[in-house]
């Protein structure tokens, strides 16, 4: 199982460490301030790619990842969108070196002051329960019921951050034909 891979049923699988440019917010997905991420990581990536390109390392694009969580002891679901918390995240190949991010995001800095707020970041999920999703994003709770029965059956439970992969261009992709990778770490549960 690759990264960017997930069946249509919810399944167990596990990540080792990935490395990649990120940045954390707060808000909604249509506010400003994530608007203001998104631009700021593909500000970095741009120059990165031509950075790398020029050392002989060429990588495609990676989809944007976000990795989301409340801070309220109600469900997710039942929070107010503008008090979402998130890190979005563009996965590098383990070539890239430190210093080519630092001048790439020098490089952006001078068009996109907010690319200054773009980091090198590493993280590890472990264990966790995925599913590709179909469709807009109003109706992955549908798939999270998957994911959740597949967690009780094999008697785990959520342990980090619900990650989203957005495999589709959501300038261009009709919501009914989106399709994201819904991912779950886990744990068991005693």
């Amino acid at each position: 199982m690759t990264w960017y891979e997930a069946a249509d049923k919810a399944e167990l699988t596990e990540f080792g460490p990935v490395r990649g440019l990120a940045v954390t917010g707060h808000g909604e997905p249509e506010g400003a301030e994530y608007g203001t991420a998104v631009q700021a990581l593909f500000s970095v990536a741009g120059p990165l790619l031509g950075i790398a390109a020029g050392a002989g390392r060429s990588f495609p694009m990676p989809p944007l990842e976000g990795r989301w969580w409340v801070e309220d002891d109600r469900p997710p679901s039942e929070v107010p969108r503008a008090e979402w918390h998130w890190h979005l995240f563009l996965r590098l190949p383990d070539e890239i070196e430190p210093h080519w991010v630092e001048q790439a995001v020098q490089a952006a800095s001078g068009d996109c002051p907010a690319a200054r707020r773009v980091q090198l970041v590493t993280f590890t999920e472990g264990q966790c329960v995925q599913i590709m999703h179909h469709g807009p994003f109003e109706d992955e709770p549908r798939s999270l019921a998957l994911m959740y029965e597949l967690m009780e059956r094999e008697g785990l439970v959520p342990s980090g951050l619900h990650h989203e992969i957005y495999l589709s261009d959501l300038r261009t992709t009709a919501p009914g034909d989106l399709r994201t990778i819904l991912r779950q770490p886990v744990r068991p549960a005693a």
